[in-house]
């Protein structure tokens, strides 16, 4: 498999420049209600901004099996209509105050409120993908949201316990994975590719998600709140074992395993500080297993695209694991 030529996020966004533009302009569009709240909250959490790393899979998808048609800036639009559903009923789940770096919306407008504007995003998205008239689409976009739904109630099962390895994918599968995996079937539905072809493309999204995931949970471990925009541990906070924490308890001490189930027990630091679980960690190798890990599946995700002719399409999507596995938040 060559090297990619593309070596910067610049590069990726100004190949598709265009194309994220419109899906902003549908976005915006897309959510306006005639009730007016649900248009405030909306507007809010879309001026937040974000990655928009699922549109921008889609669109590479689509483009890199020859795709050009409208559809693949319409149903960007939708995933991140999605994404963004998800993560205001998240917020509200676990009772966050802060998101990207800004208060979450349920501190502004409630819980009640933002539990309906999330629904109602989620609705407007399927509206939105309609009008490609494909039942694959849809069927897809279904499949999708009630693998994520799976996922948050799989979580609240598991909080304050202790998961093993298993577990923890099949819960990041269904709360990240799949989204990144279904934006990639749904540019190769676009292009028309064949069920093999599609096959490879969602390997290729579920491989980088489940990176995506693991390199967020050791961000949300080691990263500073200055750079991730919330506060530093809120996994643990919350009660969620993820996979460095998993490979200490696997490989720890007593004492280790005894003082992460503590904080994962009580959800605070309150009786086991944030340094004493860093310094677990790190006497485990705990945080490099996981980077490895996620490295693995970077080149696995690499590796699914071995079918698509060159383009700079899919050296953009050789390139964006490697972004994956890099980033600081």
């Amino acid at each position: 498999m060559s090297t990619p030529t593309i070596a910067t996020a610049k590069e990726i966004f100004d190949l598709l420049h265009d194309d994220l533009l419109e899906i902003e302009r549908e976005f915006e569009t897309a959510a306006v209600s005639r009730v007016q709240v649900i248009t405030e909250i909306a507007e809010y959490l879309r001026e937040g901004g974000g990655k928009r790393i699922r549109p921008l899979l889609l669109l590479l998808s689509a483009r890199s099996q020859s795709y050009r048609g409208a559809g693949a800036t319409r149903l960007g639009a939708v995933v991140e209509m999605v994404h963004t559903a998800t993560l205001v009923h998240d917020d509200i789940i676990d009772a966050a105050d802060m998101r990207r770096g800004r208060p979450s919306p349920n501190t502004t407008w409630g819980n009640a409120k933002c539990v309906l504007a999330g629904d109602w995003l989620y609705m407007q998205a399927f509206r939105v993908a309609l009008d490609e008239r494909n039942f694959r689409v849809l069927d897809l976009l279904i499949g999708l949201t009630q693998q994520m739904v799976e996922g948050e109630l799989m979580q609240l099962e598991t909080l304050g316990r202790q998961v093993n390895s298993q577990e923890y994918y099949d819960l990041i599968y269904r709360k990240t994975a799949c989204l990144f995996e279904v934006s990639m079937r749904l540019g190769a539905v676009l292009a028309k590719a064949t069920d093999a072809e599609e096959e490879c493309m969602g390997e290729y999204g579920r491989n980088l998600g489940l990176a995506f995931q693991i390199v967020d949970d050791v961000l949300d471990l080691t990263a500073t709140e200055e750079v991730l925009g919330k506060p530093v541990a809120s996994d643990l906070r919350e009660g969620k074992a993820t996979m460095a924490v998993i490979h200490a308890l696997e490989n720890g001490g007593a004492e280790e395993r005894a003082a992460i189930l503590t904080v994962l027990e009580d959800q605070n630091f309150e009786r086991v500080s944030h340094d004493q679980i860093l310094a677990a960690l790190k006497r485990n190798g705990s945080v490099e297993y996981a980077m490895n890990t996620a490295f693995e599946y970077a080149e696995a995700a690499r590796q699914a695209l071995s079918f698509l002719p060159e383009s700079d399409y899919k050296r953009a999507l050789l390139w964006v694991p490697d972004y994956v596995v890099a980033r600081e938040k």
